[in-house]
């Protein structure tokens, strides 16, 4: 018991000094943020305590000096007629001054104050992950079809949460439009304008939300609904030079085009989600299905599919056998349930935490590795000699595979972030550029994947080109092929990591390379499979 209190304080103890730009792409890293707000929040009251007691003091200092003050100004000059009493005045402002109120008053409370809250705002979020966070709710908005009034009152697809502020939803509208989205600058303002009402005290805010969402609706190709809300903003601020122009410059185009300036129905115009053209794609489209859970296409055999014990007369699996559970069978793609215990996963977050640093893409151009906005995670590596838990997972990884571990790649753990996810992609090399490490041991033979939680909504590994989807189970791991026999690679392996909707996924991968499996997976006498 001693030793599992020891690991999870050492865990907390990593994540809150660990923490650096980007918190938002881990939630492990943005967890440190609690700890930093619970600092401050000590912070404060030790100095607000000193503060109380330092004000006692000025407060019996100030009295002390109202009350010799009055008693004095009744008859100055008598008192001051008083040597003594001349004196002790003088005395009173200048060496008592020194050593009684100067210090009161100079002392560096507040400077030692603020760099105690300086130092532990280390660990808090930046404006450049409050602009992650943004995106990644609107992305989350995208992807699983939620709806921006449910979002703002804590319904994430059935999942309940906070609930938004009109301040809330109007900030999230600005961050939008900063970032030339608006789609969700409009469905934001929308949201906002809603939750005001017709409140007279924050017509300042209700002038601002109509500014926002006019030009977003401007931008958006709707000339006609952003002139009647400029002329719906000019009525509660006929003063608003930017409206006033705004309104003349809309009236122009309406006319050049050839359009009635005084048509416009009042309905509110369905706002365009602006996407490029990839997520255009039918692969996009059925990647987001399939994060949804629809269905996209039959499984193909599906009814063929079978679950059963394994142990490959392995001496570490004959006693125990692994439960494998066939998802599809050409590609064959497997689930092997109950492979990790929560020990050993505790054990695998506490070493990997203090090494997580933004996942990285290879550059299919330059061959560089480079952050990309299709990966939102951090990911740390894991050698066989860090820990014994790191041995003993790379043992038992080889004896339900069949194939060597000594060519494989270091153990990669992932932490997703906030709405994090992959976008579709392949596990093995296209174009033979090989990276260092795949110039040596060849391309990656095959996927091993452990889920190390559960989570609550969204999440999933999809494969667009297979129409399955594999929800992440904690203690489970997804096994692939990527690679043909002959060394081609399997293109309906193309696959995602779906945005996590709700809750915290943690993954542990391993990528086997082709050499070393000569005698393991050796090549077919037909030279196609």
């Amino acid at each position: 018991m001693m030793v599992a209190v020891f690991w999870h304080s050492l865990l907390l103890a990593c994540v809150a000094c660990s923490v650096t730009a980007e918190v938002f792409t881990s939630l492990a890293h943005l967890e440190a943020t609690f700890y930093a707000e619970r600092d401050i929040a000590a912070t404060l009251k030790s100095f607000i305590s000193q503060e109380r007691a330092r004000l006692d003091q000025l407060e019996k200092i100030a009295i002390d000096y109202e009350k010799h003050s009055a008693a004095a100004l009744q008859n100055p000059n008598f008192y001051l007629a008083n040597p003594v009493n001349a004196f002790l005045l003088i005395k009173r402002f200048t060496l008592d001054w020194d050593q009684n109120v100067a210090p009161i008053l100079n002392n560096n409370t507040w400077n030692d104050f603020n760099q105690d809250v300086q130092f532990a705002r280390q660990d808090l979020p930046s404006f450049e992950d409050l602009t992650g966070a943004a995106i990644a709710l609107m992305r989350l908005q995208d992807t699983y079809h939620l709806d921006t009034s449910k979002v703002a009152h804590g319904n994430l697809g059935g999942v309940m949460s906070t609930s938004l502020s009109v301040d809330d939803c109007f900030d999230l509208a600005k961050l939008s439009y900063d970032e030339g989205d608006f789609y969700h600058t409009a469905m934001w303002v929308e949201e906002a304008l809603a939750m005001l009402g017709n409140h007279e005290s924050r017509k300042d805010k209700h002038v601002e939300m109509l500014d926002y969402l006019a030009f977003s609706y401007y931008k958006q190709g709707y000339l006609k609904h952003a002139l009647t809300l400029t002329k719906e903003l000019l009525t509660l601020d006929p003063t608003h030079t930017r409206a006033f122009n705004n309104k003349r410059y809309f009236e122009d185009m309406l006319i050049k085009q050839g359009e009635d300036i005084n048509s416009d129905d009042g309905q509110r115009p369905a706002v365009k989600r602006v996407v490029d053209e990839y997520r255009q794609s039918k692969e996009f489209q059925t990647y987001e299905a399939l994060c949804r859970g629809e269905t996209t296409q039959k499984i193909k055999d599906e009814h063929k599919l079978k679950c059963r014990y394994i142990h490959n007369n392995h001496p570490l699996l004959i006693l125990s056998p692994v439960k494998l559970e066939e998802m599809h069978l050409d590609p064959w793609i497997v689930l092997i349930h109950d492979i990790i215990s929560d020990s050993e996963i505790n054990d695998i977050k506490i070493l990997a935490t203090p090494k997580l640093n933004r996942a990285t893409v290879q550059n299919s151009q330059t061959g560089q590795l480079e952050t990309a906005t299709y990966r939102i995670s951090k990911s740390a590596w894991l050698k066989e000699g860090d820990h014994p838990t790191i041995m003993k997972l790379n043992q038992r990884i080889e004896a339900i595979t069949g194939l060597d571990v000594s060519t494989a790649e270091e153990l990669q753990i992932a932490n997703y972030g906030l709405g994090g996810h992959y976008e579709p992609h392949f596990d093995f090399a296209r174009n033979r550029k090989y990276t260092a490490l795949e110039k040596i041991v060849g391309n990656r033979i095959a996927t091993y994947l452990i889920y190390m939680t559960d989570v609550e909504a969204g999440g999933a590994t999809v494969f667009p080109y297979l129409g399955l989807k594999l929800f992440p189970k904690k203690g489970s791991a997804a096994f692939w092929y990527n690679l043909y026999r002959n060394g081609d690679g399997i293109y309906n392996t193309r696959h995602a990591a779906c945005p996590v909707l709700v809750g915290v996924k943690w993954v542990a991968n391993k990528w086997f390379h082709e050499r070393g499996q000569e005698w393991r997976r050796s090549c077919s006498l037909s030279p196609d499979e």
